[in-house]
């Protein structure tokens, strides 16, 4: 009779509970975001460090599954892979609870609000709200930026215990987006830490040309940082003391009235 499993062997499980073939497949799907056009199986294999004859299996079985078509040449993405998304921001907490409250965010301050969460060393948008007089081509859910330059980012990691942050700072790959981005580790710990004190991060044009946001932390029942809320515009538009004197308190009130709602 198999032995069976404790609860507390979950963090020592072995090679025998990892499925290669099911992280190699979901690695050649990460790798259609690299291009907006279709690819050949030579730049997939080559992309995620496969031999050939294993990519085209896993493309094949993905083909079967309805995640990816093909003209027999070129590969591409079909509309079944949103269905991972979907599954994922229906059954998440923070999602269905912060989506109201960024509409009615965007809607009384007409500009557009979005919440992201940490992913690695990234930041991933989760939700959006935009009122019906703006459009933006930018930022959607699913959209990735570095988090060490953005204030959604900095709220994330401010979270971190000192030496932890350091140490998150020292392995990430600081590189400049835009002229004014900062990319001394020294100086963002200090940044981080300020703002972390301050209770909100405001940013200047280092993730994107020409863009300002403010974000503040979102806290679930018993104080602990589980995602950030910002509301961002154009630095022709919005000064940087508007920000602060306009967005930022309608931010705080935001988070705030959720926070006895996530568990």
């Amino acid at each position: 009779m198999p032995k069976l499993k404790r609860a507390g062997d979950a963090d020592n499980r072995g090679a025998t509970d990892f499925i290669e073939s099911l992280d190699r497949g979901l690695r050649l799907l990460e790798m259609f975001g690299s291009s907006q056009q279709p690819m050949t199986l030579s730049d997939l294999a080559k992309a995620v460090g496969l031999p050939r004859a294993t990519a085209r299996r896993i493309l094949f079985t993905l083909e079967r599954a309805g995640f990816v078509a093909t003209d027999g040449k070129l590969f591409r993405l079909m509309p079944r892979v949103l269905m991972l998304a979907s599954s994922y921001l229906a059954s998440n907490h923070v999602v269905s609870v912060l989506q109201p409250a960024l509409d009615r965010l965007s809607s009384e301050a007409q500009e557009i609000s979005s919440m992201a969460i940490l992913d690695g060393n990234d930041v991933v948008f989760i939700a959006r709200a935009s009122p019906t007089r703006i459009f933006s081509a930018g930022i959607d859910i699913g959209y990735r930026l570095p988090a060490f330059c953005t204030s959604v980012g900095r709220v994330l990691l401010s979270r971190m215990p000192d030496d932890e942050l350091a140490a998150a700072l020292d392995r990430m790959e600081l590189t400049a987006l835009t002229p004014f981005t900062v990319t001394d580790r020294k100086k963002l710990l200090k940044t981080i830490t300020a703002d972390r004190a301050q209770g909100y991060s405001l940013v200047d044009r280092e993730a994107e040309p020409g863009f300002r946001s403010v974000s503040v932390p979102v806290r679930r029942y018993d104080g602990t940082i589980i995602a950030a809320v910002n509301m961002g515009a154009h630095v022709d538009r919005v000064s940087a003391e508007e920000m602060i004197e306009r967005f930022l308190p309608r931010l705080q009130e935001t988070a705030a009235s959720v926070k006895s709602l996530l568990v």
